[in-house]
């Protein structure tokens, strides 16, 4: 075996191609990843694979071609848009001398840099082991005894390959009760929103779309946002208020992109929730992109891997500041179905463009959910009253002796809590008040 470099910052991009495949967008995607990774491109090479080589995945020719380009260019790094089988991986840094990652493991290094919170650091971690785990003889270019050989200690003993996979299946175990603890109490966040029926909307989409940017420009957050891939990876949720429909919880969630890692998908499963539990998705796409058609068909397949394909989706075109200013996609522009429902919107987050629009669109998405009456409360309801008034649900208000006469306008969801007596501590809405004659003008 080789010493590996340390450095790791010169990197060679290798891209196989399946036969009839011609599409420059994978290799531009997979560049933005290395330099996401903190990389340098410094050379790119394709390989056509009519059948991938078990030994190298890519023919023996090309391999010898990408070990002359490593040398002439000072590549230090091999990076390939394939997925590579551990003994693919072994040969091939045999071969080239130099350290070789493929595109899932590149893509969990940049989710390991990008990561924050607790729950993302253990959930990382997690998908870095499980990709590690197959991988571990790479690491050892001997795997001799670690016990035997001594008096009372001759044996078969344990090799250090054995050790690590121990070690390493200890780990995995830890991590994984420190995440259903983790998914525990964020499952519990969200049945206390459940209970108090507010509905839920989540920003999904392609990494790099504009999501954050757009939360941002929502609920004035303040949520990183940057020009590169995954730059969030944990969700932030804030109320997004000013709605005809009442308080709407938004939650700003990791980026998808093609060919997502199945381990992170896993690891990530409490992350995810959160578009999964969603009421309404928005889902965010980059209206630049030569490739938005694409993006939008391998976002919506991994809405359907993690159990998210058959939620409403309300479609936002951001980025139109980058358009032809004469093309008709201007920021404010919506797009109504068949039955006159809005479900495209056109905006610009970081112009704040066209954000009104996409308000009307979410309000009418819960307009239906609202109840209209008259109520009659008690004087003793008179904390009710105040919690009411403090909702914006009153539109109008009579009082007599008896108590106060109430035109109610709220979420639907909260008038049937209130019917149903949840929240008696406040004095809930008994039902013989409610639907009220209107008083007599």
């Amino acid at each position: 075996m080789f010493e590996r470099s340390r450095r790791g910052e010169s990197a060679l991009l290798i891209q196989p191609l399946a036969p009839g495949q011609d599409d420059p967008s994978l290799l531009e995607e997979f560049a933005e990843l290395a330099r996401s990774a903190g990389a340098t491109v410094v050379a790119q090479l394709t390989s056509r694979l009519t059948r991938p080589n078990p030994a190298l995945l890519i023919g023996s020719g090309k391999a010898e071609e990408a070990r002359m380009l490593c040398d002439t260019s000072g590549a230090d790094l091999v990076l390939i848009n394939h997925p590579l089988t551990p003994v693919q991986e072994r040969n091939l840094e045999r071969l080239l001398q130099r350290r070789v990652v493929d595109r899932t493991g590149l893509i969990l290094d940049i989710f390991a840099q990008r990561a924050r919170s607790h729950e993302g650091k253990l959930q990382v971690e997690l998908a870095q082991l499980r990709h590690m785990a197959t991988r571990l003889v790479r690491g050892w270019t001997h795997l001799e005894r670690q016990r035997g050989g001594a008096i009372g200690l001759r044996g078969p003993g344990e090799t250090q390959l054995e050790t690590d996979r121990r070690l390493l299946a200890k780990r995995v175990d830890q991590l994984q009760r420190r995440l259903e603890k983790v998914e525990v109490q964020r499952s519990q966040m969200r049945r206390a929103r459940l209970r108090n029926a507010v509905p839920r909307v989540a920003l999904v989409g392609y990494t790099n779309a504009g999501k954050s940017t757009l939360f941002n420009a929502l609920t004035e957050a303040g949520a990183y946002a940057a020009d590169q891939l995954f730059a969030t990876l944990d969700p932030t949720v804030r109320r997004l208020d000013g709605l005809r429909c009442g308080e709407v919880v938004l939650a700003d969630t990791v980026g998808f992109v093609r060919d997502l890692p199945h381990d992170l998908v896993a690891a990530f499963r409490s992350t995810l929730a959160e578009a999964r539990d969603a009421d309404l998705l928005l889902h965010v796409v980059d209206a630049a992109d030569p490739a938005r058609d694409e993006r939008m068909a391998q976002v919506d397949e991994v809405l359907h891997e993690i159990g998210a394909g058959e939620l409403p989706q309300l479609v936002v075109f951001n980025k139109t500041d980058l358009l032809d200013p004469d093309m008709a996609e201007t920021p404010g522009r919506c797009d109504r179905d068949e039955a006159g429902q809005i479900h495209r919107v056109w905006v610009s987050a970081r112009d704040v463009a066209g954000l009104d629009a996409l308000r009307e669109a979410i309000d009418a998405r819960f307009a239906s959910r609202r109840a209209e009456a008259w109520v009659r409360l008690p004087i003793a309801a008179g904390r009710l009253r105040a919690r009411l008034f403090e909702a914006g649900a009153v539109i109008d208000e009579r009082n007599d002796d008896e108590g106060w006469m109430l035109h109610l306008d709220l979420p639907e969801r909260l008038a049937q809590r209130l019917c149903a007596g949840e929240d008696a501590r406040h004095h809930a809405l008994d039902a013989q008040w409610l639907n009220a004659q209107p008083p007599c003008s």
